[in-house]
């Protein structure tokens, strides 16, 4: 077996990804505190051709050196917002028909592998603080909850894992 070459992945333009067909998705990242992991987001999130990302409260913005060196450039692809709070971008969100949920582990929440996206749906996936998950004030305003399934002994993924996980499995359950 080869490993392909650049030339052979058949990769979009930037131009062309803009105009593609994105999957019904945005991340919001709620006062996500690593600049690694914030890059490292925008790439997921253009390999899945997400509608956006969304960085609140002290989530670090484009362009940076630090974002970049995990981006590889998906900054200028992904379409991207600040909100000074994580609250402003679920009202925006909400406002434009988005089901806003949260990635986290809470009482009542659904399990990542049970969870069935509707096709005519847009989705917000709200991804919390390294430490300190999804805030209080946002929990209070979502419209659902999913967790990812852990059979480990630590009690999380790393955001960057969780962000994959998820937007890996809403593209499979929506596009594939």
């Amino acid at each position: 077996m080869q490993k392909l070459k650049l030339d052979d992945l058949n990769r979009v333009s930037i131009d062309e990804f803009k105009e593609q067909e994105k999957l019904p998705v945005v991340v919001v990242l709620d006062n996500v505190r690593s600049m690694h992991n914030i890059g490292s987001v925008f790439r997921t999130s253009d390999g899945f051709a997400v509608a956006g990302v969304y960085l609140c409260g002290i989530t670090a913005q484009p362009p940076h050196r630090e974002i970049e060196k995990t981006a590889l450039g998906a900054t200028q692809s992904v379409d991207w917002k600040h909100f000074e709070t994580t609250l402003d971008a679920v009202a925006s969100l909400r406002a434009d028909g988005y089901t806003i949920i949260a990635i986290e582990q809470a009482a009542g929440s659904t399990m990542l592998n049970t969870f069935k996206p509707a096709t005519d749906a847009k989705y917000a996936l709200i991804f919390g603080n390294e430490v300190n998950g999804v805030s209080d004030e946002v929990m209070a305003q979502i419209d659902q909850c999913i967790e990812i399934p852990q059979f480990g002994t630590k009690h999380s993924f790393n955001i960057v894992i969780s962000a994959g996980i998820v937007l890996w499995d809403f593209f499979a359950k929506l596009r594939l």
